[in-house]
């Protein structure tokens, strides 16, 4: 039975890439499984529903690549190669497309759209945790929001790899891990440095204390006769 489900969410994906969402009917994906129609309903209940699977299966194995790429990453220029290479395995395999496709589906589709998202949610919540961990070894790490820094890598690269899958130029998108490896050298660069001068901003001064109240003075003298 698991290896049906596995043979049924491959045909699902290849469908996907090949024939898009309008074209992901049971009939085509079944006859990329070599199976039976039914066998969609039965494992998966509808169409639909084993779209989500295979995006959810493509999603687990991209979220395994990043995952390695960052225990291997020792600095920011190698997670950049890393990214990069990433990013070309994804658009060789087809993952993007998949994607592309179910984003489509969703215009279309109703409840669609809100698996979509949720299914896209742990990779925001990977992506923070991500740079939160980079920023951390850093002395700038505390001038720049992680969430907001974790929104911007994830709708960046979603937008390169859909725009290199749908026009077929990995140029401009290659241009740009270039430009910003050169960026990582630097900052790798200066880190020793930024780290001595301690850039991090400092802490807000304290407030200063209130006067002491002045002391009573003693009473006068009485005159000497």
């Amino acid at each position: 039975m698991r290896d049906t489900r596995a043979t049924l969410i491959a045909a699902a994906i290849a469908t996907l890439r090949e024939s898009g969402f309008a074209g992901a009917s049971a009939r085509r994906i079944a006859a990329k499984a070599d199976c039976n129609q039914a066998l969609i309903f039965y494992h998966f209940g509808s169409v639909p529903d084993l779209l989500m699977a295979a995006l959810e299966d493509v999603s687990a194995r991209r979220m395994a690549a990043y995952r390695e790429l960052l225990d291997h990453s020792g600095t920011l220029g190698e997670l950049i190669d890393g990214a990069r290479a990433v990013f070309e395995a994804d658009l060789d395999a087809g993952h993007v497309t998949v994607l592309v496709e179910m984003i489509s589906g969703a215009q279309s589709t109703p409840g669609l759209g809100e698996r979509v998202s949720a299914c896209l949610a742990p990779w925001r919540s990977f992506a923070e945790s991500a740079v939160r961990d980079v920023l951390a070894s850093s002395p700038f790490g505390s001038l720049v929001p992680p969430g907001e820094v974790a929104h911007g890598v994830v709708a960046g690269l979603l937008g390169l790899e859909m725009l290199a899958s749908l026009d077929g130029d990995r140029a401009s998108a290659l241009a740009l891990f270039d430009r910003a490896r050169a960026v990582g050298d630097l900052l790798d660069r200066i880190r020793p440095l930024a780290a001595l001068l301690n850039l991090s901003p400092s802490a807000p001064p304290s407030p200063p204390s209130p006067p002491s109240p002045p002391s009573p003075s003693a009473p006068p003298s009485p005159p000497h006769l």
